[in-house]
């Protein structure tokens, strides 16, 4: 198994990983994620192992490649899917947890500008958990830390179940919406 961590929010990171290490799953990170792993001795690769593609644009594209969706989007039970992952070299991702810019955050300190606000509205981090969470079946998606360890415990006794997964992906989705949402409304006063 394959797992992105990317989150703003470090909370219970550290422990999660090293769950999800001593199963023998695979972590690939970015950034921040990557450093503190990496700071808390948790075995982690950099998403550009699975890219073979930099970071660019100060950090803005990281994430956005088909080695990552096509991992994440792929239908386990369809062969050619499969097939076509295998012929591109590319693996699949089994967990994603992603949790966001702390936009709202951000546009709360007194005297922030346009620029910072846009800084922090994160593009790649929706991406993820949007294609996941539309492939529940297959791919485990984590918005919240609260979820780290009823996952693990899931993982550990050997398998998420659909209706368990399928609540992961609805509370994925409500996360991007409320994110979504309010950048709309913060943009909409400052117009």
């Amino acid at each position: 198994m394959r797992a992105i961590l990317s989150v703003s929010d470090k909370t219970g990171l550290a422990e999660f990983a090293r769950g999800l290490n001593e199963l023998g799953i695979e972590i690939f990170s970015t950034g921040g994620t990557k450093s503190a792993l990496q700071g808390a001795g948790v075995p982690v690769h950099s998403v550009g192992e699975l890219t073979n593609f930099p970071e660019i644009l100060d950090g803005r594209v990281k994430t956005l490649h088909p080695a990552v969706h096509g991992g994440i989007l792929a239908k386990r039970n369809v062969p050619s899917h499969l097939a076509e992952l295998s012929e591109r070299g590319i693996a699949t991702i089994d967990l994603v947890a992603v949790n966001l810019y702390p936009f709202v955050q951000t546009v709360s300190r007194e005297g922030v500008t346009l620029d910072e606000a846009l800084e922090n509205i994160d593009i790649g981090g929706p991406t993820m958990i949007r294609a996941a969470a539309k492939n529940f079946p297959y791919v485990l998606v984590v918005v919240d830390p609260a979820d780290y360890q009823p996952v693990l415990e899931k993982l550990r006794s050997g398998e998420i179940a659909t209706e368990q997964r399928k609540k992961l992906a609805q509370k994925a989705f409500h996360h991007v919406a409320l994110y979504d949402t309010m950048i709309a409304q913060y943009l909409g006063l400052e117009l």
